[in-house]
């Protein structure tokens, strides 16, 4: 197959939400979006949708839970690319809601499986396509419910969700996300959260039964910033659509 040397981006959970929506305007850019989807099925649909639209698309069956699935993945990749622009690890998962007084190993560990594991599985199984790239970049979706200033302000709804999956969840994948941007000085590594912490608002998703007051879009506007940061941008950082938000 004939290699790309387009911007090229991988997008885990890229079938539906912030994964589709972030291809979308990705691809309107003209890069090639490598549209990760645990369900091939609903991964077609989407790219299929994308491709309408004039996106340069492939679509990359993708389960960030499963070592043998991300290792198809990047094989399967790179039949169209040697290299790799942008990581977007958005795939994610929220959790039942268990109150922490009831929660149980098995609990936590299935969100971590997701949002965890799955962004250092991923990362670690792409990490030879982002040193072969001139200016890689990783995006992190994160969130506000990750963060220990947001916690613990009274005045933030998160700060009265009493759990101990999701939020914990979060707060190890932002930590980790700083630990690779330390140690990998020649990839940006940084962490969005779709939302407006200061105006405590979030973007209406799946994950969130659609309640929240930002659109898709909206909720995007922090990924995309990082995606296409140059190569002077920032590295360790965390922020919404407005700005920076505090660890």
């Amino acid at each position: 197959m004939t290699r790309t040397r387009k911007t090229s981006v991988l997008i885990t959970g890229g079938n539906k939400g912030l994964g589709l929506e972030a291809a979308r305007r990705l691809g309107a850019k003209g890069w090639t979006i490598f549209l990760g989807s645990r369900d091939p099925g609903r991964g077609r649909v989407a790219a299929d949708r994308l491709a309408a639209g004039g996106a340069d698309v492939v679509l990359v069956p993708l389960d960030v839970t499963s070592e043998d699935s991300v290792a198809d993945a990047v094989r399967l990749v790179r039949k169209y690319t040697d290299r790799l622009d942008v990581l977007i690890n958005n795939a994610g998962a929220p959790g039942t809601m268990v109150a922490p007084a009831d929660a149980t190993v098995e609990d936590i560990h299935s969100v971590y499986e997701t949002n965890v594991y799955g962004p250092i599985r991923v990362t670690h199984a792409v990490l030879p396509l982002l040193l072969a790239a001139e200016h890689p970049r990783v995006v992190m979706v994160g969130s506000g419910g990750g963060s220990f200033a947001v916690i613990t302000d009274p005045d933030q709804p998160v700060s009265k969700m009493h759990e101990l999956a999701y939020s914990s969840s979060k707060a190890a994948l932002h930590m980790i996300t700083v630990r690779y941007a330390q140690a990998l000085p020649t990839i940006k590594f940084n962490v969005a959260t779709p939302g407006e912490v200061a105006n405590h608002k979030f973007a209406a998703t799946d994950m969130n039964r659609h309640t929240g007051e930002l659109t898709v879009t909206e909720g995007t506007d922090s990924i995309i910033r990082l995606a296409t940061v140059d190569a002077d941008g920032p590295t360790g950082i965390f922020v919404d659509r407005l700005g920076p938000v505090a660890w």
